[in-house]
């Protein structure tokens, strides 16, 4: 019996006698307290002056932290800078990128972080306060929030793991896509379908480049304050300062803890944790990262509870699916789905609805990989 990630619940498979591989992620180091980590990646950041001497009393400063759809200690980051920084005038920016505001509330920030800061819940999807910087030579507009345009500096923070297009999140994912319009945000993720955009990719992805050329048109200073990842979640390295250099010492350290080797099966059936399997629209990380371990004629299935729906279908069908997953996969692969979600519902995407993954099982014989957690694989 295997237990799948499945929303809040796990989800048994009984594999039988069937020759199943399952995927098991590098084991993580030591958990170590994080406030340490913080203050010793910020007492001596990469290619970047302390935050003490990048700031006066009086700046006005942005920081920005992830929304609802990452699993990231917020308040820890948050602690840290402040308590470095008295006396300056803040900006709190959730960044939401495509998918619109979340509320402060349901980010488990403690008030007394929060007092006396402005609050930016982005909405990409609005025009209002966003500012016009530039073009990238890949043709996205640097559209981008007022906040970080009129501060004094910038801090993004976030937590460094795979990203099935840009490589790894975090760094200036942040700012851009983060805080940038949606209508922009979508262009540039219309390089997902080029050579290079891949997970564990950073130089030479066409995604990265972009965005990093987006943020390079801010003529705000901008500080970079990552947690690295382990294979479990936990964040075990801090790296802090410049946003591009400091983001690729994260990314070497982050890299072994998500490098598998997974040889190519007839059927694969992956999961992962919340927040990737609470809609459709984030369930998609764990498809396009297992899309390249299906045989021609395979089928992948995705067990991902979706208790928040599919997210909008247009863009799940087109902007991610369409040109973001089908690419990957190899000819005559089947996309499938066991969900709360109806059938009804299921059958205007591009997966097949299954009622458990023993209906799936039945259709497709041969060997089995299963991986628990999808998204966060990086093949070798």
């Amino acid at each position: 019996m295997v237990l799948l990630p499945y929303g809040r619940a796990p989800y048994p498979l009984d594999l039988g006698d069937r020759a199943a591989t399952i995927v098991e992620l590098p084991p993580p180091p030591p958990r170590v307290p994080l406030r340490p980590l913080l203050d010793a990646a910020l007492e001596e950041p990469v290619d970047r002056l302390r935050l003490e001497d990048l700031s006066r009393p009086g700046d006005h400063i942005t920081v920005i932290v992830s929304d609802v759809t990452r699993n990231e200690p917020r308040s820890e980051f948050l602690a840290a800078v402040r308590a470095r920084l008295p006396g300056r005038r803040w900006t709190l920016a959730i960044a939401t990128g495509t998918h619109g505001p979340c509320g402060v509330e349901a980010l488990g920030i403690p008030a007394s972080l929060l007092e006396g800061m402005r609050l930016v819940d982005h909405d990409g999807h609005s025009d209002d306060d966003l500012v016009v910087l530039g073009t990238t030579q890949r043709g996205t507009v640097a559209r981008l929030h007022r906040c970080v345009v009129d501060a004094d500096l910038v801090i993004a923070t976030g937590c460094i793991r795979p990203h099935y297009f840009a490589g790894f999140g975090a760094g200036v994912k942040a700012i851009f896509p983060g805080l940038g319009a949606a209508r922009e945000v979508r262009r540039n993720h219309e390089l997902k379908q080029r050579a290079g955009a891949r997970a564990g990719i950073v130089d030479g992805n066409p995604c990265r480049d972009d965005l990093e050329e987006v943020v390079s048109l801010l003529p705000t200073p901008t500080f970079l304050v990552n947690g690295v990842c382990a294979s479990d979640g936990g964040v075990f390295a801090v790296v802090a300062g410049d946003p591009r250099s400091a983001f690729r010492r994260g990314v070497e350290l982050a890299r072994p803890q998500f490098t598998v080797r997974v040889e190519a099966a007839d059927l694969v059936v992956a999961s992962d944790v919340l927040p990737v399997t609470a809609s459709l629209y984030q369930a998609a990380k764990i498809a396009a990262a297992m899309a390249p371990v299906v045989k021609p004629g395979g089928l992948l299935v995705l067990v991902a509870e979706c208790a928040d729906g599919t997210g909008p279908l247009d863009v799940v069908n087109d902007a991610i699916f369409r040109i973001g997953v089908l690419p990957r996969l190899a000819e005559g692969v089947r996309l499938g789905l066991v969900s709360s979600l109806e059938d009804r519902i299921v059958q205007r995407t591009l997966l097949e609805p299954f009622s458990s993954v023993a209906d799936a099982m039945n259709e497709i014989r041969g060997r089995v990989v299963v991986a628990p957690r999808a998204s966060q694989l990086l093949l070798s």
